[in-house]
């Protein structure tokens, strides 16, 4: 979700550290940001896309390849959702996170496309694939835009994290 030095934003309210609590999303994207962190790759969180989508998490790996993390932490969200779809059209990867415990049956289904979607079981402290994605590369020009898009956020982030009032401008 972060780049190396930032700091992890705090969970919302709902999300409490106490054994039993249920898992929120923050929670889901602070674990699988540690594995993504562990296999090379740098995650933010809410990345705009075009098209008015929302990635929960996008990820950049050191040969330029683009993950999109979508978090579910209910049942009645993950079949709710009709967006993601929109995603594929700016990843090389596409993952499904949720809580451990979650019936993953649902996302075996064909509207889940399951022969391309990847699924990632996390928790507050770390995360692990279950199913990996296949990888459909971008095309160049795709690669090109959804790449400077996210370095240009990133940075902008780190900046207004730097200098506050900067951002105002």
């Amino acid at each position: 979700m972060f780049l190396p030095g930032d700091v992890l934003e705090p969970a919302p309210q709902s999300c409490v550290d106490e054994p039993g609590s249920p898992l929120c999303a923050a929670d889901v994207c602070r674990g699988v940001t540690r594995l993504l962190f562990r296999h090379d790759l740098f995650a933010m969180g809410e990345v705009p896309l075009d098209g008015g989508r929302r990635a929960d998490l996008m990820a950049l790996d050191a040969h330029g390849r683009l993950v999109i993390v979508e978090v579910k932490v209910s049942r009645a969200d993950l079949l709710g959702d009709g967006k993601w779809p929109d995603y594929l059209d700016h990843c090389d990867r596409f993952f499904w996170a949720v809580p451990a415990g979650f019936d993953l049956s649902p996302l075996d289904g064909p509207a889940f496309l399951p022969e391309r979607t990847g699924i990632i079981v996390a928790d507050r402290y770390d995360a692990a694939i279950v199913r990996e994605a296949r990888s459909e590369p971008l095309p160049a020009h795709v690669r090109k835009r959804c790449t400077l898009a996210f370095a240009r956020r990133a940075a902008r982030r780190l900046v207004a994290e730097r200098d506050p009032e900067l951002a105002t401008f």
